[in-house]
């Protein structure tokens, strides 16, 4: 019977890292133009009854968020909401399977909540992959900001239009900020409005400083302000922010050293140098 256990338990886990890594790898790439927002994907009927059935049982609130999450993560070709929908199952299945196997041997309350907490972990693996993987997404975009503002602000100065100057830091820089410029441009380019465009991009990014240059660039167009003298503020401002984020991560350093200080190089230090002190008091008294 355990032997069994363990088999099953294999294929769930099999199953569940199968679907994960068909989420990593697989799939369309969407296209910007024709697969933008979150009403196309939250709207668009599933051709598969098992995630139309998946979909219909999840709560509308989940979806949004997941569909939010995969957004910040810059849609990556493959994870998309019906695979992970179908992943997380099959990751628990394995994780419940395997627990249970653990649980036979001894059945202690111990067990059983370790047991539990296992089936929840790997419930959720596939939305802290994608949470990840969003939050590393907009660190970037930050980091990017201050330095693309600059290549803009030089090639307004220098005569470009803003469109031609954000193609011309688009093309030259590569990351998520320069996608997420390419995908604005787009926008422009099939119809859209500037000032629609530029809300566009602030929905899909959560970076402070990108949202603020955006409502800088939406009012500059607004009231017809010269935008070399935004961008120029905006580079300053941009730079300023990311001195000062650097700063705070150094004074955390400190505090988050305290811990594997004192419990793991402290004890190990005073056993090195007490360690013959002791052995010779002994020796002295024996």
């Amino acid at each position: 019977m355990p032997s069994l256990i363990a088999v099953l338990a294999a294929l769930a886990v099999a199953g569940g890292l199968g679907a994960l890594i068909g989420i990593l790898v697989g799939g369309r790439a969407p296209s910007p133009v024709t697969e933008r927002g979150d009403a196309w994907t939250l709207g668009r009927a599933s051709r598969d009854p098992l995630t139309l059935r998946a979909r219909n049982i999840v709560p509308r609130g989940y979806l949004g968020k997941l569909e939010r999450h995969i957004v910040l993560a810059g849609r990556p070709p493959a994870w998309t909401i019906d695979k992970i929908l179908i992943a997380k199952p099959l990751m628990a299945a394995g994780g419940l399977l395997m627990a249970g196997l653990w649980i036979s041997a001894d059945s202690s309350p111990v067990r059983i909540a370790l047991g539990a907490a296992l089936v929840l972990l790997c419930f959720f693996v596939p939305d802290l992959l994608i949470l990840s993987r969003g939050q590393k997404r907009q660190e970037q975009i930050q980091n990017a900001l201050a330095d693309t503002l600059d290549q803009m602000t030089i090639a307004v100065e220098a005569g470009l239009g803003f469109e031609s100057a954000m193609a011309k830091a688009a093309t030259n820089g590569r990351g998520p900020l320069a996608e997420e410029f390419i995908r604005t441009l787009q926008d422009m380019s099939i119809g859209r409005s500037r000032k629609d465009a530029y809300q566009e991009l602030s929905t899909r990014t959560s970076s402070a400083d990108l949202r603020r240059f955006t409502r800088s660039v939406i009012q500059a167009d607004s009231y017809g302000i010269a935008i070399a003298d935004v961008l120029r503020v905006q580079a300053g401002e941009m730079r300023l922010r990311r001195r000062q984020r650097a700063e705070e991560q150094a004074m955390k350093v400190p505090v988050k050293v305290i811990f594997p200080l004192i419990f793991c190089i402290l004890p190990v230090l005073f056993i090195v140098l007490l360690t013959p002190a002791v052995i010779s008091i002994t020796k002295a008294f024996t």
